[in-house]
């Protein structure tokens, strides 16, 4: 069966309750085109917006000296799947300075340990991929590119340990990209 050309018109002017319901429809994209911006400024559920240029390379620098300079311990990875990276190191800033975490395949590097009411500038970046920086069960999400330094002002206002997921697909180990950070 061939399909054949329609020799009636099916097109009639909206008549009615559908103009009504058009008119509704306008009315609600133009009251959602004027909240979008309204909450990017008035909510507080945005991010600083912070962000520089830098090599992949220089920013596992940065985490490896900081790393270096607040280690407190280690973390011993429980997801099974995880096999690649059995121990995370832990690292302690000081209140009030500079933690860093590089996403790379599979994993979030190193682990923190952070205190209660203290405020920290959370340097995040990508080493390959783009990842999705995901922090359970809190549900923030964050893109994490390479080659740029994603800052966040955060201070941790509930004790907890607190899971860091990937929920940007980055290859066959991405079900095992987690990461952790304690709240003291």
């Amino acid at each position: 069966m061939s399909l054949r050309p329609l020799t009636t018109p099916w097109f009639h002017a909206p008549a009615g309750h559908e103009k009504l319901w058009l008119g509704l429809a306008l009315l609600w994209c133009f009251v959602m085109s004027l909240m979008m911006p309204y909450w990017h400024f008035r909510g507080k559920q945005n991010s600083t917006g912070e962000a520089y240029a830098v090599t992949p390379a220089d920013f596992l620098a940065r985490t490896e000296k900081f790393v270096e300079a607040n280690r407190v311990g280690t973390f011993r990875n429980t997801v099974e799947a995880n096999a690649l990276v059995p121990e995370l190191p832990i690292a302690e800033p000081p209140p009030g300075g500079d933690a860093y975490i590089t996403g790379r395949m599979w994993q979030w590097w190193p682990a923190l340990r952070l205190r209660v009411g203290e405020t920290y500038r959370l340097h995040l970046s990508a080493l390959d991929l783009q990842h999705g920086f995901s922090l359970q069960p809190l549900n923030m999400n964050f893109q994490v590119l390479p080659g740029y330094d994603h800052v966040l002002t955060i201070t941790p206002t509930s004790k907890g340990e607190f899971t860091i997921v990937c929920n940007e697909f980055c290859g066959i180990g991405h079900h095992a990209m987690t990461g952790k950070i304690f709240v003291e």
